[in-house]
Parts: structure tokens; sequence; C-alpha cells
């Protein structure tokens, strides 16, 4: 039902609907001030107590908002009066050394006669916050997309490259983007504060570690990775862990494969070393990554790159390692003090 009158029947008193309608605003955390023509105080209802003090019959803006603000206020209002266009300004004030701000909207009432302005003020404080934490939030989701999507174009063209055929190309590049959806799962679960680099191993390990094979083999540190570390990390991790299943350990039936992270220094400063180490089933066989694989690109260069840290890929016979090193800007270690390691 939409009515601009009072419900037919039997009218509330003048006093009745007095206090509902004072009841209503103070519940509304609304305040009223009324001025006459030389826009001098003539009413002034539910203010906020710091402006309580300060609205006396006859005051003026400047008394009550201060000589900066009121002097503005007052040619607003001053404007609409004369045209009787209505407005809305908002002002801040320090209240108790904090910003608060309020919105006031201004129009001309009355009749030739007892004509006047009506400004209704209600804080906006809070609701300002939200809008510029919203605002930022939505900055930093089309930064981080725009990333993405430039991550997203970087591994199509590179996987392209180093493919002959079209099977072969969707078979590395769904891979690949799985691996990276996998990782955003969790960036976007911490309310893209990051992830903890066990949980992202064990993502990014899940379709391809064998069953029989037992828990996943990782130990050390479980550090907490930027959302730009766990991303490319992942992209590192799912590079290794594909590679051994399609010609290393895991694809011997003998999973002879660890991760682990400890602390470490870099350029004097506190960092961090991802090792992976792999032993072949065959102990003379030096694995090679092609010189033109996206892979061997990823883990020596791209990734390195993007984390600021350092890379290492050593191809011995019978073993592959792999050692990164991602400072300190890149991760937090997050564990009670007595809690030096956990191995998994």
């Amino acid at each position: 039902m939409n009515r601009n009158g009072p419900v037919p029947g039997v009218p509330f008193a003048l006093e009745g609907r007095a206090v509902l309608l004072e009841s209503a605003l103070a519940s509304a955390g609304i305040s009223v001030i009324y001025q006459d023509p030389r826009l001098s105080i003539i009413y002034a209802d539910n203010l906020p107590p710091h402006f309580q003090p300060l609205a006396i019959p006859g005051g003026t803006d400047v008394d009550l908002f201060g000589e900066a603000h009121g002097g503005e206020l007052e040619k607003l209002k001053q404007q609409v009066f004369e045209t009787g266009k209505p407005t809305t300004t908002e002002i801040d004030i320090s209240i108790d050394g904090e910003m608060r701000t309020y919105e006031l909207k201004i129009q001309r009432v009355g009749t030739d006669h007892t004509m006047g302005i009506l400004s209704v003020v209600a804080e906006v404080t809070e609701a300002r916050h939200r809008e510029k934490v919203l605002k930022s939030l939505l900055r930093e989701l089309s930064h981080r997309s725009k990333n993405l999507l430039a991550i997203i174009q970087g591994i199509a063209t590179q996987t392209a490259r180093n493919t002959i055929s079209l099977n072969s190309f969707l078979v590395k590049f769904r891979g690949r983007l799985q691996s990276l959806s996998n990782s955003q799962d969790l960036i976007t679960d911490s309310s893209w504060r990051g992830a903890f680099l066990f949980e992202l191993a064990e993502k990014q390990f899940a379709p391809y570690w064998p069953e029989t094979a037992g828990p996943l083999p990782i130990s050390g540190i479980n550090v907490h990775l930027t959302p730009n570390a766990a991303v490319h990390v992942g992209l590192a991790l799912h590079e290794l862990i594909v590679n051994s299943a399609s010609y290393g350990a895991i694809a011997g039936s003998t999973p002879a494969v660890t991760l682990s992270c400890h602390e470490v220094a870099a350029a004097g400063r506190k960092a961090i070393e991802v090792s992976w180490a792999e032993t072949l089933c065959d102990p003379t066989e030096v694995h090679e990554f092609s010189e033109n694989s996206f892979g061997k690109t990823v883990l020596e260069r791209v990734v390195p790159s993007s984390v600021n840290g350092k890379a290492e890929l050593t191809l011995v016979p019978g073993r592959i390692e792999y050692h990164l090193v991602i400072p300190d800007a890149e991760f937090e270690i997050l564990r009670p003090p007595s809690q030096k390691a956990a191995t998994r």
C-alpha cells in the first residue's frame, strides 16, 4: 500500500504524532534544523551530542559547524533560498580526534510569509567508509584479474610454441589452467590473502600422486605465501609433478619424491628455500627438459622472476632437483613460537 497521506480512521492527537515523528527521527539518526530567511537557527531537533551545545536560538551555521564549513553552508543555503532548488552536500568534521562525515539535504519550505530553510542532517561516516572499501576492493579485483589474464595469455602462447599438435596443446594448456585454478581457489578462500605452501602443494599434486604411494612427502615450514607467490609457486609445482608423472619417478612407479621448505638468508635478508628432489628409477639416467620446454622456462625464469627470487634446476644422473629461493616480501611464517617446523 502506497499512500502520501495518513491512513483514514481515528487520527492521533497532534502531540501523539509529534512523539511518533520524534521517535522515528531518533531511531534513524536524523537531525532537522530550521532557519529563517536570515539563516538564523529557529529550531533544531535530535542533534548528535557534539552539536547540541552549539545549537542556540538565533545562532548560525558558523556556530554549529565552524568557520570554514559554516561559511560555505550559508552561501549554499542562501542560493537555495533564492532559487527554491533543493540541494545535497557533505561535510567532514573532526570529533574527538575522529573524522565524521555528515550529509545535509537542504530545501526551502513554507509560504511567502513563513518561508525558511530546512536542513535534514544524517551521519554517513560508515556508509562512506564502506563505499571506499568497496571501491578499493573493486580496484584490487580489477588489478588481479588483469594480472591473471596476462598469465593465462602467457601460458597459452608459450604452450602453443612448444607443442606440435592441437591435441598436445589442449592437454598441456588445460592442465596448466587447472593448476592456475587450483591455486586461485585457495587464494579466493583466504579472501585474497594468499595460500599456505602445504595446501598449495596438495592441490597441485592430487591429480597425479598415486594413491598407493602413501601421504604426500612434504616437510619443513608451512609458510603462508602472498597471492602472487602462490600463483607462481603453484605453476612451478605443477610443471614438476606433471614432468614426474610423464617421464620421471612417478611414471616409473617409484614415486621417490620429496618437497621441503626451510629458512635461508638471501642478500642479507630472511628468505625461504622450496626444494624438490626426485630420484629416478634408473640411477644412470640424466633427465633432460627440452631446451624449448615451457616447463623449463617456468621453473628457471618465469617463477623466480615473478617472486623476485632465484631458482636452480639441477639434472644429474638418477636425480632431478629444483631449488627456489623466495624473499620475505612474498611470504609469512605463521606458526606458534614453539613450533619451529612441521613434518607431514
